[in-house]
C-alpha cells in the first residue's frame, strides 16, 4: 500500500505543482483563496516535495520522510484556507485527505529508516 499512496502523492503533487506555475485557472483559483502572491510558491514547494518523495522512494528515506511532513503540513494549510473561505466540505476534503496520506507516508519511510 505504502507503494501506490506514494507513486499517486508523487503524481499528484507534480501535476498540482506544474498546474499551480503555469495555469490561469490556478490564478483564478489563488485569486478565490485570497493568495495569489503564493502561487507559484505553492506550487515550487508542492514540485519541491514530489521531487523529495521520489528521493526517498528510491534512494533516501530521512528525505522522504522530511517531503511527507512538509507536503502533509502544506495540505493542512491548505485545509484551513479552504475553511477560511467557507468552500463546502467536497472542495475541502482533498486537502484534508492529502494531509492523512502525507502523514502515512512519513510513517513509512520512518518504518525504512529501521
Amino acid at each position: 500500500m505504502f507503494t501506490v499512496f506514494c507513486i499517486l502523492t508523487i503524481v499528484s503533487f507534480y501535476g498540482y505543482g506544474v498546474s499551480c506555475v503555469f495555469s490561469g485557472h490556478m490564478l483564478a483559483e489563488f485569486e478565490r483563496y485570497g493568495l495569489v502572491r503564493f502561487r507559484k510558491l505553492t506550487g515550487y514547494l508542492q514540485i519541491l516535495g514530489a521531487t523529495g518523495l521520489l528521493v526517498g522512494f528510491v534512494a533516501s528515506p530521512v528525505v522522504g520522510l522530511l517531503a511527507a511532513c512538509c507536503l502533509s503540513l502544506q495540505m493542512l494549510l491548505g485545509f484551513g484556507v479552504r475553511l477560511r473561505i467557507r468552500d463546502s466540505l467536497v472542495q475541502c476534503l482533498p486537502s484534508f485527505i492529502y494531509v492523512w496520506i502525507n502523514a502515512g507516508l512519513a510513517f513509512g519511510f520512518v518504518n525504512r529508516l529501521t
